[in-house]
């Protein structure tokens, strides 16, 4: 599928960047271009692929769309990794968040339709599904957007795939726990009781390929997701220190933040088909040629919606998932 072709990843020096271009390279690409605004980051990821010589690293910002369109040239295909991500950043100045995650967004779909690139492929959030935080909402927006843009052309197809957390990733809570029991001997979570949907990174990436090769365009591909108590990783995690005297401190809900995250939200379920073992298929509510025919055979979800709270991992799960990921 990769073989030959040339490949931009924006935001592509983040975690999910970098397992995408490891795994990208095994396809033997032409050319994959790194398109980022983190001199810093290209500079420290250039140094871990050895100076490959099929990585090209590109200073650009998705806001500006000319930079976009000059990265585009000769591109077969987009993953479209770079966003705002963090939700208190976005809760707090919203107006970045828009002119990232959706203007920029935009931009990305415009300049693939100018330069003819065959594949677009937008990396969305279980945050999307019945938002409740700008983060969520401009990541909505940018589902919408890519799904509308099958409309404008025939030459692209643009695909969204929407996942849960991924552990291990920059940020992630993985590292904010293993710190805060180092530095401090406690951890902080916001809520007992909250849940979320979990998956290596390494799979996840190979949930994308699959998507990306078997989608028709317009689709959401909603990746299954286990899901675990935040509470319970905080002890596995507390249990592998082999410390004793490790608090949990409740530090109560933030802005926009939910106890149980949605992949598949109640309106959304109506237009979702089971694709198979690891994902569901959102299908658009608009016509958008192909669709029908790919689908017909497909048999509906049937689900009320799709939470973190069902079917919980427990804390021995939970080890076996952070042992395999390479966490513990």
């Amino acid at each position: 599928m990769f073989k030959n072709k040339t490949i931009l990843v924006t935001g592509g020096t983040g975690s999910w960047g970098y397992e995408l271009v490891r795994q990208l390279l095994e396809f033997n690409p032409k050319k994959i271009r790194i398109f980022s605004r983190n001199e810093s980051n290209q500079f420290t990821m250039r140094q871990e692929f050895d100076n490959n010589p099929r990585l090209d690293f590109i200073i650009g910002d998705i806001r500006e769309k000319e930079e976009l369109l000059d990265a585009c040239q000769g591109v077969d295909y987009i993953f479209h990794l770079a966003a705002l991500k963090h939700v208190p950043v976005c809760e707090n100045q919203p107006l970045e968040a828009l002119k990232t995650n959706v203007n920029g967004t935009q931009h990305v779909i415009d300049a693939a339709i100018a330069c003819h690139v065959s594949t677009v492929v937008y990396i969305s959030t279980d945050k999307a599904s019945n938002p409740s935080n700008f983060y969520g909402l401009s990541k909505a927006m940018g589902e919408r957007l890519i799904i509308h843009a099958n409309t404008l052309t025939e030459d692209t197809r643009f695909v969204c795939i929407r996942g849960g957390n991924v552990l291990g990733t920059n940020g992630s809570v993985i590292h904010v726990f293993k710190k805060q029991i180092q530095d401090k001997g406690k951890i902080g979570i916001t809520d007992m009781n909250m849940t979320r949907f979990f998956l290596t990174l390494e799979e996840a990436i190979k949930l994308v390929f699959k998507a990306t090769r078997e989608s028709v365009g317009g689709e959401i591909f909603v990746m299954k997701m286990p899901a675990f108590k935040i509470i319970d990783l905080a002890h596995v995690l507390i249990e592998e220190t082999g410390k004793e005297d490790v608090d949990i401190e409740n530090l109560g809900v933030r802005p926009g933040e939910k106890i149980h995250e949605l992949l598949l939200s109640e309106y959304e379920s109506k237009n979702t088909i089971v694709y198979d073992e690891e994902y569901f298929v959102i299908l658009p509510a608009i016509h958008i040629q192909g669709i029908t025919e790919k689908y017909a055979d497909y048999k509906p979800a049937n689900l009320i919606n799709y939470n973190s709270s069902k079917e919980l991992l427990n804390k021995e799960e939970i080890r076996a998932m952070l042992k395999k990921g390479r966490f513990i």
